[in-house]
């Protein structure tokens, strides 16, 4: 669904170059980009499970590890930022991302891919001490997923948080998705992963659903000139 988004955005710009940032090109999520001129560029942070996943792919023309609240974006240089799985594992998640919008061109695309705070699986990765997520990584993760990465999810990191930060800086939502994708659910003890979650569920009466825990949103950035610049 993000990839054809992505083509829509390219033939609006009528042949130009298709110049796209991605935040958290250590997750190895690509986009579909066959058969369009672009120019893709990834950033994270400089951890090294992140450098050997970044250093492995082949869909980046370049990249760069470090502090993404100084890792260099250039202002309106990009038509589609997508923000992989990042927002989750991050610091200073608000301000790592209002840096991202300042390198997305008016009318440009804001792509993210997120686990949701407020699921049953996002309340497990978090409370999980990182000592014990570091044991239990390789196995309840299917193979060659990687991690384990810090868990953080800040407010932001939730449905609820995303639609008050694009209220603010009068960003459109256009497209707001929900699945259930978390990769322990699928992993060697998946059914012991399913069944912490249900338990979770139940004990919070519901208010943290185990049937989804990502969240998948397409934003636009405003064309006017009258909208909050960021």
């Amino acid at each position: 669904m993000l990839s054809q988004r992505v083509r829509d955005q390219w033939s609006g710009l009528l042949g130009r170059r298709l110049d796209v940032l991605i935040a958290g090109c250590g997750w190895p999520e690509p986009l579909d980009l066959a058969q369009m001129e672009t120019r893709v560029i990834g950033i994270d942070e400089d951890l090294p499970v992140l450098r050997t996943s970044t250093s492995a792919r082949k869909d980046l023309d370049s990249w760069t590890l470090g502090d993404l609240r100084s890792v260099p974006v250039p202002p309106r240089a990009f038509d589609v930022v997508y923000v992989s799985f990042l927002l989750e594992r991050i610091e200073h998640a608000e301000l790592v991302l209002d840096r991202l919008l300042t390198g997305l061109r008016p009318g440009g695309l804001l792509l993210v891919r997120m686990r949701d705070r407020a699921s049953a699986y996002g309340v497990c990765d978090r409370r999980t001490p990182a000592a014990l997520r570091r044991l239990l990584w390789r196995r309840f993760t299917p193979p060659g997923t990687v991690g384990p990465l810090p868990a953080v999810y800040e407010p932001i990191a939730s449905r609820e948080g995303m639609h008050s930060f694009c209220l603010v800086r009068g960003l459109m939502v256009t497209e707001d998705i929900s699945a259930r994708s978390g990769p322990a659910l699928d992993g060697p003890l998946g059914k012991l992963a399913r069944a912490a979650c249900s338990a979770v569920e139940t004990l919070s009466r519901g208010r943290r659903p185990a049937s989804r825990d990502e969240v998948t949103m397409v934003i636009r950035k405003p064309q006017s000139h009258f909208a909050r610049l960021v």
